[in-house]
């Protein structure tokens, strides 16, 4: 799991230096979002010089993923003392949930809970910043030759493929690509939230269509 993070920590950090955001800002941002996706969504919007509005709009998109996955963790944290909630809380990311899901949607009752998601937690989190890091000190001056422009892409779909489990995740998965592809040419990166919102919606009919 950690091969796909440190390529993406990485690429994330040159992104955001490349668009124009300086070092320390790009890794407070780092420290404090957390949250990958959202990052090289925002600097390359930044990039290209989107309205304010526009970048805060996307971002929270990106970002409603987490409002699920904090419903579902209430099932296994609810009880957890308010400290260790707010450390979950902000060091939850998809592979730390996905890992935790694995682990415990067939046997809710293990113990080890909290243990087991603060250790993946952690680990996650540490190499995640080291990677940024890296990737802020780098800057734009990587190589064309490297290719690391393709490290995000294959990390979400790496993070992505394990979750398709059923007809609505795989149709909003698939909708969602076709629509940023078909939208590409829209200004502002509109592509990226006219995507969000197929992907959700072809998610929600087959959803439907399966109930």
């Amino acid at each position: 799991m950690l091969l796909g993070i440190i390529p993406f920590g990485v690429i994330t950090g040159v992104a955001m230096v490349a668009s124009g955001i300086p070092p320390l800002v790009a890794l407070l941002m780092s420290l404090i979002v957390f949250a990958g996706a959202s990052m090289v969504a925002s600097a390359q919007l930044l990039a290209s010089a989107a309205p304010a509005a526009l970048i805060i709009l996307t971002t929270l998109i990106i970002n409603l993923r987490f409002m699920m996955y904090s419903a579902s963790l209430r099932l296994h944290f609810a009880e957890a003392p308010l400290r260790w909630r707010v450390a979950i809380a902000y060091l939850i990311a998809d592979n730390v949930y996905g890992l935790l899901l694995s682990r415990f949607s067939e046997h809710p009752k293990d113990e080890g809970k909290l243990e087991y998601f603060m250790g993946a937690g952690i680990v996650v989190w540490a190499a995640w910043q080291v990677a940024v890091l890296g990737g802020i000190l780098i800057g734009a001056g990587v190589p064309a030759s490297w290719r690391l422009e393709f490290a995000a892409p294959l990390a979400f779909i790496a993070m992505t493929i394990p979750h398709l489990r059923d007809r609505a995740m795989i149709a909003a998965a698939l909708a969602a690509g076709i629509a940023v592809i078909a939208a590409h040419g829209l200004p502002l990166r509109l592509n990226i939230v006219v995507a969000a919102a197929v992907g959700i919606s072809a998610g929600m009919i087959f959803e439907r269509k399966k109930a």
